[in-house]
This record gives C-alpha cells, sequence and structure tokens, in this order.
C-alpha cells in the first residue's frame, strides 16, 4: 500500500503532465470543474480544479461540490500516473471509478 504522501507526489505528477498536454488541447477541451480524488485504502482525499486541460490547487481533503470523483486504490493512483496501468482497463475492470456526467467524463477521456 502507498502512503498519503507517495499519492500527494502521483498527483503533483499527474498534474504537471496535464500541464505539459494543455497547450495541444487548448480550444479542443473546454473542462472547468472541481476535482476530488478518493484513496480508497488510506481513507484520504485530495480536491483541485481541472481548468483549461491543467489540474491546479490541489489539497487534502474532500471536496463535496466536487463535479468530478475519481475514486482509487493508493497502489492503483501510483501505477496510473506511471503509465504502468491502462486507464482504460482499469476504468472497464472497476480498480478505477470515476463519478461524474456523461459529458464530463469524455472530455475528460481526451484529457487522459
Amino acid at each position: 500500500m502507498a502512503t498519503k504522501e507517495e499519492c500527494r507526489q502521483a498527483l503533483d505528477d499527474l498534474a504537471v503532465k496535464l500541464a505539459e498536454n494543455a497547450e495541444s488541447l487548448r480550444g479542443k477541451v473546454d473542462l472547468d470543474r472541481r476535482l476530488a480524488c478518493d484513496i480508497t485504502d488510506l481513507d484520504v482525499s485530495f480536491h483541485g480544479r481541472l481548468n483549461g486541460g491543467k489540474l491546479t490547487g490541489l489539497e487534502e481533503g474532500d471536496d463535496p461540490e466536487a463535479k468530478i470523483r475519481l475514486i482509487v486504490g493508493s497502489d492503483d493512483l501510483l501505477s496510473l500516473v506511471a503509465g504502468d496501468l491502462d486507464f482504460g482497463r482499469a476504468f472497464t475492470s472497476g480498480r478505477v471509478k470515476i463519478k461524474a456526467n456523461l459529458f464530463d467524463l469524455l472530455k475528460l477521456k481526451s484529457l487522459l
């Protein structure tokens, strides 16, 4: 099981990757949503904002008003961010769950 600090670092790494990719998505993905990530085996949450293809304002704690919620185990989060676990397969197998409306899911897919 990964630690809370490792999960925070993985989310920071994800934010960097999204920021690097944001310029190529400018105008294609217009998504401004609050996002929460629940790490199930650590019973901890992080939240931030997806805007313009970037993930900003990451903080520890839940955001009950988040429009997008990622639910994942700590080891799976680290594997996803490292590129060792395919997001599509993890999602279809239930290792990763996303609570969002269909429109947001489609836009989120293009970010990942």
